[in-house]
């Protein structure tokens, strides 16, 4: 990677909060679930590149885990051909950032004095059970919102906005378009977003 790419002001590099699942069991399968690889190792290197400071956690903090498919070394092959992700993975120093992660009740003074530009919620099987009911979650991408930064989720992560509400306690996406996975495919890994989004009053767009 080379940090010192795109950077508008050196002095005063951007900082970016990004939040990955906390390991979790799938209800549909019994596998063990986690975040989705590509989803952070390509993320991760965008900022990077842009030379951001870049902070890893998770709402609980500890050890991460990605789910099994995402990973270019699993047996199936189904990440095969991520070269991004598997960089991440035989960095020693970037693999390191998997482990121990803070939490967000330990960022959270950095969270209230604004010490973040953005913040980046990661997707993977595991948010739909670790994010999708999280008040801590749901505060934070309110927080980020109400304050006029990136706030930005992928994937399942966009499961937050089914229930993310605003200081006046109307839903975040109220009157909003957005896009996650909804389609009856995906009912056989776990649950789907279009199965609720049309309670919170918003426009989805398919992602197959």
């Amino acid at each position: 990677m080379s940090a010192d790419l795109n950077v508008v002001n050196p002095n005063s590099p951007k900082r970016v909060l990004m939040v990955a699942s906390n390991p979790a069991i799938s209800e549909q399968t019994g596998w063990p679930i986690g975040f989705w690889w590509g989803e952070l190792s390509h993320a991760y290197w965008e900022f990077a590149e842009s030379g951001y400071q870049i902070d890893l956690i998770s709402p609980d903090g500890g050890d991460l885990e990605a789910d099994p498919w995402s990973d270019p070394r699993d047996e199936s092959g189904y990440s095969a051909d991520d070269l991004i992700s598997l960089g991440f993975l035989n960095s020693p120093d970037h693999s390191a950032l998997l482990h121990k992660t803070r939490s967000l009740a330990d960022v959270s003074p950095d969270v209230g004095s604004g010490s973040y530009d953005a913040v980046f919620l990661v997707g993977g099987q595991g948010p739909m059970y670790t994010f999708a009911s999280d008040d801590r979650v749901h505060e934070l991408v309110r927080t980020f919102y109400e304050s006029g930064k990136v706030t930005a989720v992928v994937c399942h992560a966009t499961c937050v906005l089914l229930k993310a509400r605003l200081s006046t306690g109307e839903l975040l996406v109220t009157g909003k378009t957005w896009t996650g996975s909804q389609t009856p495919k995906r009912t056989t890994q776990m649950p789907t977003l279009g199965s609720v989004f049309n309670r919170s009053g918003s426009r989805s767009r398919r992602r197959n």
